[in-house]
């Protein structure tokens, strides 16, 4: 299968009422796709990080009721998971595609990466490009934009990587689903590649964690 980009059939598949017809869906339309960009850049992240990196699909094996509202393709240096590590993402929500640096609730040493950030604070601030953005909560579509966050609004973010034991931090970029990048193959994958780079300096500071 060749990667023919995302399209509205992909975003509009988050719109499917019911569990196992949105799972269907997803397993129809998109995941080829994560497969494909897993293929794809999991080579790309081995050499980037140095260390062999696996790529995992997202499954939404435990859920029993509630239908996914967004669906992503994880990469980490374990074949075993990701939600433990450190690890990068690429995925959709109904609204646009994100590439993401992500340390979640599952990753045991948080407290340590807090204190790296702030450590490193003005330089990780400085290095992040203004069309970035931040979350703290990867369950949610809503981010903040890296050009209307303020140092101290960073400071305060690793701080709770320090104190809260479920907190989480993530990096990246938002596209929109009406975005023309997003049917173009190379233009989307040199975008994925050019974040992961910049996303780099975070993932080395949580990994010395």
């Amino acid at each position: 299968m060749n990667f023919v980009g995302f399209s509205n059939l992909d975003f509009d598949v988050f719109q499917i009422d019911g569990l196992e017809p949105r799972m269907e869906g997803i397993k129809q339309y998109i995941r080829p796709k994560l497969e494909l960009i897993g293929q794809e850049m999991a080579p790309y992240l081995s050499v980037l990080t140095g260390q062999e990196m696996f790529y995992h699909v997202a499954k939404h094996a435990r859920r029993t009721k509630n239908p996914p509202n967004d669906t992503w393709v994880a990469f980490a240096p374990s074949k075993r998971g990701y939600k433990a590590f450190p690890h990068f993402q690429v995925g959709l929500w109904s609204t646009h595609l994100f590439i993401w640096f992500a340390l979640i609730y599952e990753a045991p040493y948080k407290k340590e990466f807090g204190e790296n950030l702030v450590n490193h604070l003005t330089e990780i601030f400085s290095s992040i490009p203004s069309e970035f953005a931040w979350s703290m909560d990867h369950t949610k579509p809503e981010v903040l934009p890296h050009k209307d966050l303020t140092k101290e609004e960073l400071f305060q973010m690793a701080e709770k990587l320090k104190k809260v034991k479920k907190a989480e931090l993530l990096c990246g970029i938002t596209i929109d689903r009406n975005d023309p990048i997003l049917i173009n193959k190379e233009q989307l994958f040199q975008k994925i590649e050019n974040t992961f780079e910049t996303l780099m300096p975070l993932y080395q500071l949580a990994t010395k964690a």
